[in-house]
């Protein structure tokens, strides 16, 4: 696909913030164009120009345009134009909402999957795809849960309940318990409670 700027590289630094500023009146018409500028903007760093260390604060304070959405504009551009080279009349009838929904999985997927993904966005209504993409992370959070961290949170709970502290005041509490504790003793515990932990749960990974 070909953007709207062609010669960009051609454009001056003011031209380019002037282009930015013009753009952003209408983002929903122009997040193509708008995507590629402030790619090549961040990219080059001539917001320095401007006196700017940071592109966030740049957009930000130049453009009312918050830190967040410049850079889901710029990712948009990125992974659907630079990358996958997705053709403009596809990327304008998704739309810029459910092109940033798709992006982040888009972006660590494999290349077969991508174009699966661009299909679904072209697709799906957003409301639809929004709930498709929550189920799969959430499927995605439930794979990849760590026994320990569960086991941690689950002890957490439990104790900030029968203390009725928060988690901050838990640990004061158990500062008061384990100070006259034995060292040894608690070393003692603790190892052969990890030991017998991790045992249950090696043997519910071969099971």
């Amino acid at each position: 696909m070909t953007p709207k700027y062609e010669q960009l590289e051609t454009m001056t630094p003011d031209e380019k913030f002037s282009a930015v500023a013009n753009l952003k009146e209408k983002l929903e018409e122009n997040f193509v164009s708008l995507g590629q500028l402030l790619s090549e903007i961040k990219r080059s760093k001539i917001f320095r120009m401007k006196g700017y260390e940071s592109f966030k604060d740049f957009v930000e304070s130049e453009y009312s345009l918050s830190g967040s959405l410049a850079g889901k504009l710029v990712a948009v551009f990125d992974v659907f134009i630079e990358e996958m080279d997705v053709d403009e009349g596809t990327i304008r009838e998704i739309g810029f909402d459910r092109l940033q929904m798709i992006q982040p999985l888009v972006r660590k997927a494999e290349w077969t999957q991508r174009d699966e993904w661009v299909q679904k966005a072209e697709e799906m209504p957003t409301k639809d795809l929004r709930e498709h993409i929550k189920d799969i992370k959430k499927e995605e959070k439930e794979q990849n849960l760590d026994p320990k961290k569960v086991f941690i949170d689950q002890y957490l709970e439990r104790m900030t309940s029968i203390l009725n502290c928060s988690r901050t005041g838990l640990n004061y509490k158990l500062a008061l318990y384990f100070q006259d504790a034995d060292p040894e003793d608690v070393r003692t515990v603790v190892r052969d409670r990890q030991r017998s932990f991790e045992n249950e749960l090696n043997k519910e990974e071969s099971s």
